[in-house]
């Protein structure tokens, strides 16, 4: 079992297949929660080869990927909305959301979609849903546009951006947070609840960091707000730092630094078309990162020019900051990124994907090469392997 706690979870599987007591030693060490190794984020893409309902996970350690046969429904007709401490959240051709483990297979159904603040839903004659009604109202301002009609399949494509898992010490649940439309706004619901509750009245959010009963959030035009869930009852909100000088073309992270800081990072991006011709491709290329170092004790803000021995995984995973000693099979002072943009998560399934691994020092770009064919849509994700449970059950009161 000391030896198994050390190999990462495609070595420890193999371990475990050799014959019964080393597969008793793998039970084990997983039953008694002692199999805490970090894990080397993966990347998680669809192939047309592999059929509907299996995904790849490619190994950035070994430089190869892992097929995985996944549960209805099929994985190639969701969209991938987020990524968390092992665990992918999906919407599906209902617009409904999804928590799956792509290493363990568990699936847990997240609220319906219809418990959202500004969702309601319409049914036909037979009383069987028909289509969604979203509103475009939001906390901060009355929309002057009705509200919109759409098909099942379609208000995925408008309503979800990002999403995130958080493991919640104070209540031993789990808080799932929705970045979504209109105007890129926040709701909540923990393992186990039944609905939604929205989190009024700021708006467009980029991105979002949970630390000690804190969600942190930042907007892309670099507001920092913090909400307090520690009360367990009603959900307070501080504007943290606002910052200045953003660029008009981009995307903001948040990310907890393993030193204790926050990092504010701005993505930025050229040659970016959001008008393009029917079945033309999207092209939106990112060149460079911008790098904040944000104290939150001393709310200090410092620019800072590169991560020396630490690196980055951005994209619609949560934003990671990870020690090059501790993972010695990537590079430090590197940006490994995905596609976040809304065009490629949901809307638009023709272009091309913007992802790579780029260099903070000279921002040249390394590309991915993949044993398959990835697919444009579902858009690739990074996902860290994980091997744990989730109880559907829990929830915090």
């Amino acid at each position: 079992m000391d030896i198994f706690s050390t190999l990462e979870i495609p070595d420890l599987i193999r371990a475990g297949a050799v014959c019964p007591s080393w597969h008793s030693a793998c039970t084990s060490l997983l039953s008694l929660g002692l199999y805490k190794l970090a894990q080397t984020p993966c990347l998680l893409y669809t192939s047309e080869s592999a059929g509907d309902s299996s995904a790849y996970l490619y190994s950035l350690s070994e430089k190869r990927s892992y097929k995985l046969t996944l549960p209805e429904p099929p994985i190639r007709t969701r969209c991938f909305i987020g990524s968390s401490h092992g665990w992918l959240v999906t919407a599906d051709e209902r617009s409904e959301m999804h928590l799956l483990n792509p290493i363990t297979s568990q699936q847990i159904a997240l609220p319906s979609v219809i418990t959202i603040e500004q969702v309601k839903p319409i049914f036909d004659e037979y009383n069987t849903l028909h289509k969604y009604e979203l509103s475009w109202y939001t906390g901060m301002r009355v929309g002057n546009s009705s509200p919109s009609i759409f098909a099942l399949d379609k208000l995925r494509d408008q309503l979800h951006y990002k999403a995130f898992v958080f493991p919640d010490a104070s209540t031993g649940s789990y808080i799932v947070v929705l970045i979504h439309n209109p105007m890129h706004q926040l709701s909540f619901a923990r393992i186990g609840d039944d609905k939604w509750t929205w989190l009024p009245p700021h708006e467009g959010y980029d991105d979002c960091t949970y630390k000690d009963g804190l969600l942190y959030a930042v907007t892309g035009t670099g507001e920092l707000h913090a909400f307090d869930f520690s009360s367990g009852h009603a959900v307070t909100v501080e504007m943290i730092i606002r910052m200045r000088n953003m660029y008009d073309c981009g995307y903001m992270y948040i990310v907890q630094a393993p030193w204790g800081d926050l990092l504010l990072i701005w993505r930025m991006c050229e040659d970016h078309d959001l008008e393009p011709e029917p079945g033309a491709p999207v092209f939106w290329n990112t060149t460079r990162f911008k790098i904040y170092e944000f104290d939150p004790s001393g709310s200090k803000l410092k620019e800072i020019n590169r991560l020396r021995d630490h690196l980055l995984f951005l994209g619609h995973n949560q934003s990671l900051c990870l020690s090059a000693d501790e993972y010695p099979s990537l590079k430090a002072n590197r940006a490994y990124f995905t596609d976040d943009s809304f065009l490629w998560t949901t809307g638009l399934k023709n272009n091309h994907r913007d992802m790579g691994i780029l260099n903070l020092d000279d921002n040249s770009k390394e590309e991915f090469v993949f044993p398959q064919l990835c697919s444009n849509f579902p858009a690739p994700i990074w996902v860290t392997p994980d091997l744990r449970k989730m109880n559907a059950a829990s929830r915090g009161d």
